[in-house]
């Protein structure tokens, strides 16, 4: 059975991917919305301005917007 696939990829306010952050994979969406929620703002502070949620490489839901205020 494959499981699916479930990560983060990380823009900056240029939507460019920021490489320096990796997202780990999950196996369910859950586990990945719970892990952004956890570590929004060290991601922020990394230069991620926005993040994507991919399910096996499709983009999954719409992109969510990383401001510490």
């Amino acid at each position: 059975m494959i499981r699916p696939r479930w990560e983060w990829v990380l823009d900056d306010t240029r939507g460019r991917p920021v490489t320096q952050v990796v997202s780990p994979v999950f196996t369910t969406q859950y586990d990945a919305e719970q892990w952004l929620g956890e570590h929004w703002r060290e991601l922020a502070a990394a230069g991620a301005a926005a993040a994507r949620l991919l399910h096996d490489g499709t983009q999954a839901t719409p992109s969510v917007e990383l401001r510490v205020s």
